[in-house]
């Protein structure tokens, strides 16, 4: 299978890297010059010259509506991978004749968050806290922090949108939202100018109450779960690799941080991606982080799909 990766940052490299190890051929976009042997300079001519059966859209969130809608209207009918999330603004998918579409919620595929959704598949839920928190500036290792996309906010970063997975899986576990609030900014010494710190509190038509918190600001890191349900407690720790139920292990499955992002990219080429995030699926994370920023914006309330 012959791959396109739009974009050669930190995200883009690590999707390369991957699709090679997977027996790709692959092939870059970028407008740097010398980073990769197979490089071009813009997507039409990528397409057009590489003819890819399988394209990766990992540049800048911003730059993701308008990457889509060229492949749409070159006629490009074969795979596509967003990466998360979808949009940096509420847009309608641009609709196209791709043989498989999904965005790269790739939690979706850890073994710990599909035995999770397995054990609140016919449980009710009563309330749940998902967590995710890690110090910015130790991100990205031997890169200033102040200079990637996560500090600037026109450019898709921020806690809403950089670590929006715990979105997905709220939407994931929990179904659609039918009301919301939140409180958020940039409170922390970091320089920069997106959000350093978010919490949703929301009402889901599976969950009567679902608090959503992200920052950048958790020393160490943290990504965890905790779920009351009527058959027990859930508590997920993903980087301690454990699910427990009620205090008891349920589960133990430590991964390494390329596992989730090889898994999706196995159901992509194996034509699989019903599993994954759909592109509405991922246009409903848009939306629910835009409507976080106004019930934030205006102190308030606001109503979701599900009301």
């Amino acid at each position: 299978m012959k791959a396109l990766v739009v974009g050669y940052g930190s995200i883009g490299q690590r999707h390369t890297r991957l699709l090679e190890e997977l027996g790709c051929e692959t092939a870059v976009v970028s407008a740097r010059d010398g980073i990769y042997p197979r490089r071009y300079a813009a997507l039409q001519a990528g397409v057009d010259a590489w003819r890819p059966d399988y394209v990766v859209i990992a540049n800048e969130t911003s730059a993701h509506f308008g990457a889509l809608k060229t492949l749409c209207d070159l006629g490009f009918n074969g795979r596509v991978l967003v990466e998360k999330p979808l949009f940096d603004a509420v847009q309608v998918p641009p609709a196209g004749r791709f043989s498989h579409a999904a965005v790269a919620y790739n939690f979706r595929c850890h073994p710990l968050i599909i035995r999770l959704k397995r054990e609140l598949d016919g449980a009710r839920v009563f309330d749940a806290h998902l967590h995710v928190g890690q110090w910015l500036p130790d991100w990205r290792p031997g890169r200033d922090y102040r200079a990637s996309y996560s500090a600037r906010r026109g450019a898709g970063g921020g806690v809403l949108r950089d670590l929006s997975h715990e979105i997905d899986l709220a939407l994931h576990f929990f179904g659609p939202w039918k009301k919301l609030t939140a409180h958020g900014g940039h409170f922390s010494t970091l320089e920069i100018d997106s959000e350093d710190s978010f919490s949703v509190l929301l009402e889901a038509s599976g969950a009567p109450a679902v608090q959503i918190t992200l920052n950048y600001l958790d020393r160490p890191g943290r990504r965890s779960a905790v779920i009351n349900t009527d058959k027990g407690m859930l508590h997920l720790d993903l980087v301690r690799g454990l699910l427990q139920k009620d205090g008891q292990m349920l589960a133990e499955h430590p991964v390494d941080r390329d596992h989730t992002y090889r898994e999706q990219h196995r159901l992509m080429i194996d034509g699989a991606a019903g599993k994954l995030c759909t592109l509405a699926e991922g246009a409903s994370v848009v939306e629910l982080i835009e409507a976080a920023e106004r019930a934030n914006a205006g102190a308030t309330w606001v109503k979701g799909p599900a009301a």
